[in-house]
């Protein structure tokens, strides 16, 4: 048999997955690490699109490429609205009297929008166990404005479950008192 027709006989990409399904939150803007039923922290996980952790994200998510020898990956591109993500691969593998076969084949994954146990907990009121409060009270708002934009810009309202505005200030619930520690000593520094 000569190489072309054992070409295309053989296929070594048998056995590895070409499509999946990721979960993802479109509040937080993070990925599910795991199944929806296997218990693992943290599972969720915040990735850019087409970074090197995003790929090892995905390629973790293909089973069967243990069998064969991953040569290339790149991504291809897709609509970000299409809430799909392609992955090209390139593998080759050895076979029959150590002919070496290479192939490329395109895999692709399904985002699949849910809600995290965080951000569930946010749409339910009165669920949260420690509250940090900032009051001012004075005719403007500069040192306030200051203060609300250094906290955004070092993004330390991410652990907080809800954030309420006040005539006089704003309030920040949390889950645990740790996280509003952590708040309350960012505060108190600047």
């Amino acid at each position: 048999m000569c190489q072309t027709c054992f070409k295309n006989q053989v296929d070594i990409s048998e056995g590895i997955t070409k499509q999946g399904l990721i979960h993802y939150c479109a509040k937080c803007e993070r990925y599910n690490k795991i199944n929806k039923f296997r218990y693992m922290r943290p599972p969720w996980v915040r990735l850019q699109n087409e970074t090197p952790q995003m790929m090892s994200f995905l390629l973790s998510k293909i089973k069967g490429l243990n069998k064969v020898k991953l040569v290339d990956t790149c991504f291809v591109w897709t609509e970000p609205h299409s809430k799909r993500i392609k992955l090209k691969l390139t593998i080759h593998k050895e076979v029959l009297n150590k002919f070496l076969m290479q192939k490329s084949f395109i895999v692709e994954f399904v985002e699949e929008w849910i809600q995290c146990d965080d951000c569930k907990k946010s749409f339910t009121p009165h669920l949260w166990v420690a509250s940090v409060q900032i009051r001012q009270k004075v005719g403007h708002k500069r040192t306030f404005m200051l203060l609300e934009q250094i906290v955004l810009k070092h993004k330390a309202h991410e652990k907080a479950i809800s954030i309420k505005e006040n005539p006089e200030g704003v309030d920040f619930n949390f889950a645990s008192r740790s996280h509003a520690t952590q708040l309350a000593e960012f505060v108190h520094v600047y």
